[in-house]
């Protein structure tokens, strides 16, 4: 199982990030929406580097294109996203 986070601020932009991760996971992706307004989750995406949202967090790793700027499904593919 791949364990995938996107961290939100409920934004429409945040809700387009959702739905194109959503869209990309395959059956072996547990895609888990985080929002920033709980205390806990804005905690771990400080502790992952999270400067900016939304962001994508895959088995523990902050993807790159998330590091330096906006979500790009292929940096997350290539990532493992959408595949077995």
């Amino acid at each position: 199982m791949r364990n995938v986070e996107v961290f939100t601020a409920g934004c429409p932009c945040c809700d387009d990030a959702v739905q194109a991760v959503k869209a990309a996971a395959c059956s072996n992706c547990d895609v888990q929406v985080r929002d920033m307004k709980d205390p806990k989750v804005a905690a771990d995406a400080k502790a992952y580097g999270i400067r900016r949202v939304p962001a994508v967090v895959i088995d523990g790793k902050l993807a790159d294109c998330c590091a330096s700027g906006g979500i790009d499904i292929n940096t997350l593919r290539s990532m493992g996203l959408g595949s077995s």
